[in-house]
């Protein structure tokens, strides 16, 4: 199995769980009753309700789009900074779509709950790493199986615990 459109939710989970990557794109479906997943939903809809969302562009998909100051911001809004990094690559993928495509924007990460935002910018650096990380993944979803649990602090929340460690 090859995938071809990798979104950056996908990007996201690779950088908490490389096992969750694998059970994503094999098409099993985390519990869709978790309360994370319904506390994510309800922040994604009750904030920014003004600004345009989920914005579609190709395969990923913007939370929000708007113009500052003659520039074109991206944004992800999550319900915590604590796994800012992957949030970080997860916008860097969506600002290399948007450049491959002749577009140059920025990027905002919003943590409405802690009233907290971050710049995103696309740099050189960040675009050959990025390429290692797209190589990893098609790694990790053209394996047989998938990679083996590897505990984290993501466990206990996630959709996928009962699998995991039943």
């Amino acid at each position: 199995m090859k995938i071809l459109n990798v979104g950056g939710t996908l990007i996201w989970y690779y950088l908490i769980c490389k096992r969750e990557v694998w059970l994503m794109t094999h098409e099993i479906v985390p519990d869709q009753y978790n309360e994370n997943i319904d506390l994510g939903r309800f922040i994604h809809e009750f904030y920014y309700k003004r600004d345009k969302k989920e914005i579609r562009f190709g395969n990923v998909v913007f939370d929000i789009l708007y113009e500052k100051n003659n520039r074109l911001i991206i944004g992800e809004t999550k319900k915590s900074s604590k796994f800012s990094e992957a949030s970080k690559w997860q916008l860097i993928y969506y600002l290399k779509i948007l450049k491959d495509a002749g577009i140059i924007a920025e990027g905002m990460l919003s943590f409405p709950e802690e009233r907290k935002k971050i710049e995103v910018k696309l740099s050189a650096e960040a675009e050959l790493e990025l390429e290692k990380i797209l190589k990893d993944i098609d790694d990790i979803i053209n394996q047989p199986n998938p990679p083996k649990v590897s505990k984290n602090n993501f466990c206990k929340n996630c959709g996928y615990k009962e699998y995991c460690f039943s």
